[in-house]
């Protein structure tokens, strides 16, 4: 099949591109990127005023499959990821069974192929379980295609043991995502320890049970040379750590989630809003300014949504028993682009490095790019359209957004994955996949 995008603003640092021009694809590889470009026979397409970049990337989404899908499956998590605006994802393994063997990894990569809408790659456990006390099948895992091991959503507890899934995790070329929470430290806490905590009345969640366990992997990857990538990361010090780190020569990346940026925890009052839980928790003003300056000036490698669906009932439990978590997958594009795009903050370049480039590098997966030869995965995206988020308007299972009601500027058009459309005009398509 072929295709041809006109007049969209293309933005690709990795080609040195960003101007208005037409791309051809055919069979699903970009053929051509120039001026007045003609084509025999295919589908044309004008985007005019719209910005084409390589398709986004999100390396950290809980897609509750197997066995937690009545929060969210593979078929509807990958359409709310295409209708976000995101060609690839990577999915969390802390499932019902924890994805910790090759089997399990295999099911995901299986059935995301049949049903998926997006490019849907696997991560796996660092340990059984993730109990933390032996290691997971990691050798199978990367055989069946595991893309990095993490034990999110608790966390690798013990130094040792940490150490012996980086001492695997290198020998197979593999990150280890590592998500930083001193059990011990953390305790019971439900929100941000400080005056909202006290405030409020609820348990608090010192900063420093994340910098902690960042400290300790930070100098594990030094010792055993493994490429540690630090997961939600939402502290000033913590972002300090980062930067020493690097200077140091440790090969230590780390990601952001909107919500830590856009929201704090001043944003929790009263009414106890449950779509505002999340672990780690919303930090303080300070911090969220601290994590933008950091994705502007380079330190934050990517932007991820941590998209953790939950069923309503679940959120609409007391504070301290609902569970923590939320969407983000279709909202991001809106926040990035109307709270740092737009404003200049950062270029859309930057954005193409956060959103696109970086992800795939930590992941080690096909680089994608707007030029001949590469794979047509692409997003496109209208920079000026207005919306409000609202629970209606999700393709996701679930709609416990921080965001909801929330005005934005800029939005996900057209998706398109090897040359085919999984979103066009803003409208999920069921063209077949061609992974």
């Amino acid at each position: 099949m072929a295709l041809l995008l006109r007049n969209a603003r293309a933005v690709d640092p990795q080609a040195g591109l960003d101007e208005v021009c037409d791309i051809l694809i055919r069979d699903g590889r970009i053929v051509e990127v120039g001026h007045d470009l003609a084509m025999a026979k295919g589908i044309e397409r004008d985007l005019a005023g719209k910005v084409v970049v390589p398709g986004l990337v999100d390396l950290h989404v809980h897609l509750r499959d197997p066995g937690l899908e009545y929060k969210e499956d593979i078929e509807s998590g990958s359409r709310a990821a295409a209708h976000g605006g995101f060609t690839d994802i990577c999915c969390m393994p802390n499932t019902s069974p924890i994805i910790d063997t090759g089997a399990l990894v295999e099911y995901v990569a299986s059935k995301a192929a049949r049903v998926g809408r997006c490019r849907v790659h696997v991560s796996g456990a660092c340990t059984k379980g993730e109990q933390g006390d032996a290691l997971a099948e990691m050798g199978d895992m990367a055989a069946h295609g595991a893309v990095a091991f993490t034990d999110d959503g608790r966390g690798v507890q013990d130094a040792g043991m940490m150490r012996r899934v980086m001492d695997y995790a290198v020998q197979f070329g593999k990150t280890v995502m590592s998500h930083c929470q001193d059990e011990g430290l953390v305790g019971k806490g439900q929100v941000n320890e400080g005056p909202v905590s006290t405030r409020l009345g609820l348990a608090g969640w010192p900063a420093a049970g994340e910098e902690v366990q960042i400290a300790r992997d930070i100098e594990l990857s030094a010792l055993t040379g493994c490429p540690i990538h630090i997961q939600h990361l939402t502290t000033a010090h913590g972002i300090d750590l980062v930067r020493r780190g690097r200077q140091d020569g440790v090969k230590v990346t780390c990601e952001v989630t909107p919500h830590h940026m856009f929201l704090s925890e001043e944003d929790i009052d009263e009414t106890y809003n449950t779509n505002l839980k999340v672990n780690p928790p919303l930090r303080s003003a300070a911090d969220c300014e601290a994590l933008i300056a950091a994705v502007a000036d380079g330190t934050v490698d990517t932007i991820v949504t941590d998209h953790a669906p939950h069923a309503d009932y679940e959120k609409a439990r007391e504070f301290e028993l609902a569970p923590f978590g939320m969407t983000g997958i279709e909202t991001s594009v809106g926040l990035v682009v109307g709270n740092l795009v737009n404003p200049g903050i950062i270029t859309w370049q930057r954005m193409v490095e956060l959103m696109s480039v970086n992800p795939r590098r930590i992941l080690g997966i096909e680089a994608v790019s707007i030029a001949p030869g590469s794979r047509a995965d692409l997003t496109v995206i209208d920079p000026v359209l207005e919306w409000t988020v609202t629970e209606d308007q999700f393709a996701s299972k679930a709609r416990n957004s921080g965001f909801l009601g929330w005005k934005l500027t800029g939005r996900a058009t057209d998706v398109y994955v090897g040359g085919y459309a999984t979103m066009e005009d803003g409208v999920l398509t069921d063209e077949p996949m061609h992974l």
